[in-house]
């Protein structure tokens, strides 16, 4: 049993010189894994800082924008308004013309029995004055005729 005890140890020392070996390659890989995700987040942070100033001059341009819009737009309120008032000004000559019209129908709705009264004289005047004109006619060539 005296060779237990060395043999025990050899086989615990080799155990532990293969797991040291193992554990050894699996810390390699996670420091080649760390370093890359350390070179990544260096990368994504320059990569931020160059979005971070993009995002800093496009929102200053869009500031810009605005203010350019707004001005604008202010500029335009009286065109707005003058055109406001033009369409006002035609809606009350539309009402007022609305208005005459209605005036002058219902007036001549009322007087339209004079109306036609008076188309009828003067259609039986114009009949006599032709009838008299063709009379005067008429006699004028008999005359000639005489003589």
């Amino acid at each position: 049993m005296d060779w237990l005890i060395p043999v025990s140890v050899a086989v615990i020392a080799i155990a532990f010189a293969v797991l040291t070996y193992f554990l050894v390659k699996v810390l390699k890989s996670a420091e080649d894994t760390l370093n890359h995700t350390a070179e990544t987040v260096d990368n994504l942070q320059t990569q931020l800082d160059g979005i971070t100033k993009e995002t800093t001059v496009l929102l200053h341009k869009t500031n810009l924008l605005a203010e350019d819009i707004q001005d604008k737009s202010n500029a335009l309120d009286p065109t707005f308004e003058a055109v406001k008032e033009m369409g006002d000004s035609l809606k009350a000559v539309n009402n007022d013309l609305q208005d005459t019209t209605q005036t002058v129908s219902n007036e001549v709705s009322q007087r339209s029995d004079k109306i036609s009264e008076v188309v009828r004289w003067s259609n039986t005047a114009m009949a006599l004055w032709r009838k008299w004109k063709l009379n005067k006619a008429e006699t004028n060539r008999l005359k000639e005729e005489l003589n």
